[in-house]
């Protein structure tokens, strides 16, 4: 697979999870969200809104930039944080449903296909 390829892929799980809080956050928040903290408050729509808008522009990044291997590295080391959150929101301190658990999915998506990318860049990719 090209390094192209990988970038579309990473940038598809953006465009798709980002996509979906932009045009739709109150089902976001109906479908991801425990009952106990949901609100149907605007602000908390505006805020996943704003939050699926600025996942898309992600995706614009990932899909156009150029990647190299210290790239994908980064990237992935980047996502680790965010396994942190998602098994403290589900495990430790349940605010997500299971459909929630669509951002974990996400990431380790993303985690895969920066190791796929490292190893597609090569060691002369720059």
């Amino acid at each position: 697979m090209t390094v192209q390829r990988i970038q579309w892929l990473l940038a598809s799980v953006f465009f798709l999870l980002g996509g979906w809080c932009l045009v739709s956050p109150s089902s976001v928040m109906a479908l991801t969200i425990q009952p106990a903290y949901r609100t149907d408050h605007p602000v908390a729509m505006i805020a996943l809104g704003a939050f699926g808008a600025q996942a898309m522009i992600a995706g614009l990044f990932a899909a156009f930039s150029r990647f190299t291997r210290t790239t994908f590295l980064a990237y992935g080391i980047g996502l680790l944080p965010f396994f942190v959150f998602d098994y403290w929101f589900y495990f430790v301190e349940p605010v997500f449903t299971l459909v929630g658990m669509l951002d974990a999915v996400g990431n380790v998506i993303m985690l895969g296909l920066c190791v796929l990318g490292w190893r597609a860049a090569g060691p002369t990719s720059r």
